[in-house]
């Protein structure tokens, strides 16, 4: 029977409750598998659970109107490493949390400790924890890249009591933890790495670094698609979260931000790994070219934009005959759906055939190029391949391909063109209206993929379709129609006669920079 009160009123008894020892579900019944994180057999019965009334508390500090509060304590200060700080908005704010995911191996540790290092003052120090290698491990990595200071503290510890212990008695400004699945609470049940064990971990040391001043770097795991392990809510909790990439077989590095509450979040800083450890790259397109003494066929540039910074990329293309009935379509550092819309464009409105042929597409250096803007440096690419005519060398080409032929705008062509123009490129085929040109720079502006093919021709139909026959040479410019007439547009100081700079000319039996018969002006 149910229990009576004083009043006379009868009161449910309390019914146990149930929790899951995983990531702290709780449950009105036992179940063999939690729904929350789907892990079975974590389910245990630990008693009803209590009602929790929260009653009003002394305050840390009174509240203020806002414009008597203090700005100055948020200040941006650096870490030494420029491409870091263009990430986050100019550098570590005090008491600020960041998130450094990224896959294993990728060079997050060697990072971090040389932030560490170059951030340790005699007025500010820096503690690193590790708990996934000993102390001599970390000082063996810092001897190796030179990231020594008196004022750098390090500490082997996987138990979050022990973690705030040294923080109590460094005192850091600076603290790097290497990494967030590794450490544990002895107050929850659980390994280390769990969802309850992340979410302790990460809230008992951002209580710690909002109360100290003390901004936090911390290291995270990511799973096998590439997201950051453990709960979303993590993700939450911090202030910037930042994602390191990169292909273990080539030396860049590219750290992208994803939240960041002092900053913008299209920002991309750029590292080469090598093995003094990790440098920046204010300058990286130089590792996406191939330095050659004449052009060769299959090869085109672009200018890509990883963020808001504009780099100059190769894309190359080989085409040879198949030897099986299914022709190969590969690709490295493209993504493949695009590059099969792009090669059935070519082959229908570019007059290129390409059903008989494996086709082989790649980047220089290492880069992921996922935006449309390469579309037309990679159907030239290809259609050079195919005419074994190799392109100017001081050629840029910018923009996005539709199913119809067209070439659309993009994005910041005036960056991408004044970043080609830095770099000595001066010829440029763009979409339509590109804006204001660099001096010294000639642009021609394309409407469909027909006229980029016209726009280079010092190709003739016999040579533009790999062998093809008269069928493929009558639609080079276009399907059997006359191909539309480029716009060429040149900079204030650069008119009509204006040629390419010296040396930069096309090499012999490239393609000539001119445009259709008939045009009024040269390209």
């Amino acid at each position: 029977m149910a229990a009576r009160t004083s009043s006379g009123k009868s009161s449910a008894k309390a019914r146990p409750s149930y929790r899951c020892t995983e990531c702290g579900n709780q449950l009105p019944k036992w179940v063999g598998r939690c729904p929350e994180c789907n892990a079975w057999g974590t389910v245990e019965e630990y008693g009803a659970v209590p009602v929790r009334t929260t009653a009003a508390g002394p305050v840390s500090a009174p509240a203020r109107p806002i414009a008597q509060v203090d700005g100055q304590v948020a200040t941006a200060r650096p870490t030494g490493v420029d491409e870091l700080d263009r990430v986050l908005g100019g550098g570590l704010v005090p008491g600020a949390v960041v998130l450094l995911a990224g896959e294993p191996g990728v060079g997050k540790s060697t990072l971090l400790l040389d932030v560490a290092a170059k951030a340790a003052t005699d007025r500010n120090r820096t503690l690193y924890v590790t708990g996934e290698e000993s102390a001599g491990q970390v000082r063996l990595r810092a001897d190796r890249i030179g990231a020594l200071s008196d004022h750098l503290y390090l500490a082997a510890e996987t138990d979050l009591g022990a973690v705030l212990g040294h923080i109590d008695q460094v005192g850091p400004s600076l603290l790097v933890l290497d990494s967030v699945q590794t450490i544990a609470s002895a107050e929850l049940d659980g390994a280390p790495g769990g969802m309850a064990q992340v979410r302790e971990v990460a809230g008992a040391l951002i209580r710690a670094s909002k109360e100290r001043g003390m901004a936090t770097l911390l290291v995270g795991h990511v799973t096998k698609d590439g997201s950051i392990a453990g709960p979303r809510l993590l993700e939450h909790l911090v202030d910037v979260v930042l994602s390191f990439e990169g292909d273990r077989h080539a030396r860049l590095r590219l750290i992208r931000g994803v939240k960041n509450r002092y900053g913008a979040t299209d920002e991309v800083g750029c590292f080469e790994l090598h093995d003094e450890g990790i440098a920046g790259l204010p300058d990286p397109s130089g590792l996406f070219l191939t330095r050659r003494a004449q052009p060769v066929p299959g090869t085109c540039l672009t200018v890509t934009l990883e963020g808001r910074r504009p780099l100059v990329a190769e894309v190359q293309a080989l085409m040879v005959d198949s030897q099986i009935p299914s022709p190969r379509r590969t690709t490295s550092g493209l993504d493949s759906p695009r590059i099969a819309m792009v090669l059935a464009v070519v082959e229908r409105h570019g007059g290129v055939r390409l059903g008989k042929q494996d086709i082989y597409t790649a980047t220089v250096g290492g880069v992921r190029l996922t935006e449309p803007a390469a579309d037309l440096a990679i159907a030239l690419s290809v259609a050079s391949s195919a005419a074994n005519t190799p392109l100017p060398s001081n050629l840029v080409a910018i923009g996005e391909v539709g199913l119809a032929g067209e070439v659309r705008r993009v994005t910041g062509v005036q960056r991408r063109l004044a970043e080609a123009h830095r770099l000595g490129f001066t010829h440029a085929l763009v979409p339509q209206d590109p804006g204001k040109v660099p001096p010294g720079m000639r642009v021609v502006e394309v409407a469909d993929i027909g006229e980029a093919m016209a726009a280079i021709p010092g190709r003739h139909p016999s040579a533009g379709s790999g062998g093809s026959g008269p069928a493929a040479e009558d639609r080079t410019a276009g399907g059997g129609r006359p191909a539309r007439r480029p716009r060429s547009r040149a900079s204030a100081g650069a008119g009509p006669d204006a040629g390419p700079a010296a040396g930069a000319g096309p090499a012999d039996g490239a393609w000539e920079l001119v445009e259709p018969e008939g045009a009024p002006e040269p390209f």
